[in-house]
């Protein structure tokens, strides 16, 4: 006689249509070989990429290239975006039990992964931290291809979450020196917790060997090129998704040998990608996380029930943040070990 699974009952975002999104009911299979099923405690909000998916913008020629690992649907919708999910394991193989996890998993309560889809979070590492893991992950990406020297002058354009997060992992480099540069005076008090030196567009200081750039803007990138010295290098994370974006190519860019290269997190950095995978990268992001500093990124919460309203504000500009994070009911059983409020 066969007995009959319940069925396990979960909920996720889905952007449904442009500028809008909803919750929507789900039943998920039971967790097979190699597999986990995972309660969500935690998830950010990657305010670039999701916004971009929130209006519609992912253009057509990158829509496979840009989709989320766990992503379910196609861009521009209805799709189920995101990945930035710690939760805990619920149910798997004995070992993994009550194990806390980082996925790349979009905005859902409860979800059905591969084993090897998990990375598993240190103890010293607070869970709602951890959400910040795929943008260490992103940051590393692009120290890997810019390959920083000892006394080297660096700056970061766009003082973000991705560039905050680039001059956090960059203040323990032995540079000759690093500046966090951005148009809001109110990121001057972001670098002063990071410990970096702060500086208006106007003020920075030029003839770096490396330059990164992260405001998404073009004139932050053609600020970038300024502050290049001749045969810098500028690391471009920005994605500008069907933005256009005109560059002054015909100044002296040819004349002083500049270079502007791509970081992308979707593979590994060309420097490290035979000897790393993205597991390794994604190991070595979350054990960084054990440094309270990072804590300056999370700037925000809501929980599940207000995601829609959340990303409303986010894109609207009536709710500012870096790491705005979500908040996900908890199960008396498998409660957060980390959460202060359960102390």
């Amino acid at each position: 006689m066969t007995t009959s699974r319940p069925p396990i009952h979960a909920t996720a975002y889905w952007t449904t249509a442009k500028e809008h999104g909803e919750l929507r009911p789900e039943e998920l299979p039971a967790p097979g070989p190699g597999q986990a099923l995972v309660r969500a405690l935690y998830s950010g909000i990657s305010k670039g990429t999701e916004m971009v998916v929130h209006h519609g913008s992912v253009p057509p020629r990158v829509a496979k290239e840009m989709a989320a690992p766990h992503q379910e649907g196609q861009f521009p919708g209805p799709v189920k975006f995101g990945y930035l999910s710690v939760g805990v394991v619920e149910a798997g193989p004995a070992g993994w039990i009550g194990q806390r996890v980082f996925c790349l998993n979009p905005h859902q309560d409860r979800y059905v992964v591969p084993l090897d889809a998990l990375t598993k979070i240190p103890d010293g590492v607070p869970s709602r931290r951890a959400v910040l893991t795929g943008t260490v992950e992103t940051a590393i990406n692009a120290l890997w291809e810019a390959g920083p020297r000892l006394g080297d002058r660096v700056a970061v354009v766009g003082a973000g979450l991705v560039g905050g997060m680039v001059a956090t992992l960059l203040r323990t480099f032995p540079l000759q020196r690093l500046q966090l540069v951005d148009l809001d005076p109110g990121r001057r008090q972001l670098a002063a917790t990071l410990g970096v030196e702060f500086a208006h567009p106007d003020d920075a200081l030029e003839d770096c060997d490396v330059v990164f750039h992260c405001s998404a803007s073009q004139e932050g990138l053609e600020r970038s090129l300024q502050l290049a010295g001749d045969e810098g290098d500028v690391i471009e994370m920005s994605w500008y998704a069907n933005r256009e974006v005109t560059l002054p190519l015909g100044e002296d860019f040819h004349a002083r040998r500049l270079s502007i290269r791509a970081s992308q997190v979707g593979v590994v950095a060309r420097a490290r990608r035979h000897r790393r995978t993205n597991a390794d990268r994604l190991d070595l992001a979350v054990s960084l996380l054990t440094d309270p500093v990072f804590d300056a990124f999370i700037t925000g919460a809501s929980p599940f029930s207000e995601l829609p309203e959340t990303v409303q504000g986010l894109a609207n500009g009536s709710l500012d943040a870096l790491c705005h994070v979500i908040e996900y009911p908890q199960d008396r059983n498998l409660q957060d070990p980390t959460r202060e409020d359960q102390r």
